[in-house]
């Protein structure tokens, strides 16, 4: 009896998806921050990318990823929308999955520095990112390997309650269903929305990527004593995070460095770089830079220490720019950078700072 020939073996999954809030950053250097009805001069001005997926598939693509890049989501018919397509196709980013809507602007912030003292004010106008919805995203067929989703709380009908869980819950499930492994961000939101929005959606999140503030709110542990961050805390909060739910690892960064938690029991401390005072230009994307670099050495198989070290040198290098992607450079530049100014010694209980066991 014949015999069917055999199946040709599936292509590895490659790359990344990443949806989300797509912000134009109108950055303007004004000379003084004005009383009200009052006037301020603006020194300089320059337009940049903004929003977690844009600021993390961008900094793949300078990192010098190479496996394909995918944008998600929604932008308005506008100059904004114009200017995010033709800097997504100076950088490789696949576009396919990013609409145009008719009469609803692109999302877009402008950020009031003032030039002598670096401190910013930012106007945002939600516009086309609070339209997206479970409709949106289409995993059919995919072969990425990752998708990332930021930021939650930012994201008016992913937010929404859909029965007892928010919106995006669904959409994180479907991913994960489609052989995804999901990361997801949020946003440092002054507000008790951290358990209603975020905690709902952990057990379908594999990466948790939080800052200080976000680990706070989510695990309710205080993380500093005065301006010190407590070590112990911040495994605490980890811990609690997983067990609310995240699937793989849980990673909390802060200016200090990061820490990483897995589920399986090994954990990873990494100081940040010592870049000199005088070297940064602005704080804006560093925790997506942060996250940029870890997600590209996950997807090249690396282990949590050499995706941290990469993380906090790119970050490092974002720091030195005014905008959210500009100071990032190829992998190797950021990781030499990073071993010529040095990492600073991670705020870890005694032992802490070693991968153990080895994952």
């Amino acid at each position: 009896m014949p015999t069917s020939p055999p199946r040709p073996p599936r292509a590895p999954r490659t790359g990344i998806i990443a949806a989300g809030n797509w912000i134009v950053d109108h950055v303007k250097v004004i000379d003084a921050w004005p009383p009200q009805d009052a006037l301020a001069n603006i020194r300089d001005e320059v337009a940049a990318n903004g929003g977690a997926p844009y600021n993390v598939l961008k900094d793949l693509a300078r990192l010098g990823a190479r496996f394909p890049l995918r944008a998600v989501g929604l932008v308005g018919d506008d100059s904004d929308a114009d200017y995010i397509f033709r800097d997504c196709r100076l950088h490789g980013i696949d576009t396919s999955g990013l609409r145009r809507l008719r009469g609803v602007p692109t999302s877009h912030t402008d950020v009031m520095t003032v030039s002598a003292t670096g401190r910013r004010t930012f106007f945002h106008q939600r516009g086309a990112n609070a339209r997206l919805g479970p409709e949106h995203f289409d995993f059919e067929g995919t072969r990425a390997r990752f998708f990332h989703l930021g930021y939650l709380l930012l994201l008016d009908r992913l937010d929404a309650r859909r029965g007892d869980r928010p919106a995006a819950a669904a959409v994180l499930r479907r991913a994960r269903r489609a052989g995804l492994r999901v990361s997801l961000d949020c946003v440092s939101e002054n507000s008790n929305r951290f358990a209603a929005v975020v905690l709902p959606v952990l057990p379908d999140v594999d990466l948790l990527f939080v800052n200080d503030f976000e680990a706070e709110r989510l695990s309710g542990i205080a993380l500093r004593k005065g301006e010190a961050l407590d070590a112990a805390a911040v495994e605490a909060a980890a811990r609690a995070l997983l067990a609310a739910g995240v699937r793989e690892w849980v990673i909390i960064h802060f200016p200090e460095g990061a820490f990483a938690q897995s589920a399986r029991g090994g954990s990873r401390w990494q100081g940040s770089v010592r870049v000199p005072a005088e070297s940064i230009r602005g704080m804006t994307g560093a925790g997506d830079a942060l996250a940029a670099g870890v997600l590209l050495g996950l997807h090249q198989e690396e282990d949590m220490a050499s995706c941290l070290e990469l993380g906090v040198a790119a970050a490092a290098a974002c720091l030195q720019h005014a905008t959210c992607s500009d100071g990032v450079r190829p992998a190797a530049v950021c990781r030499a950078q990073a071993r010529r100014l040095g990492w600073r010694n991670p705020p870890s209980p005694a032992g802490a700072s070693l991968l153990s066991p080895q994952i």
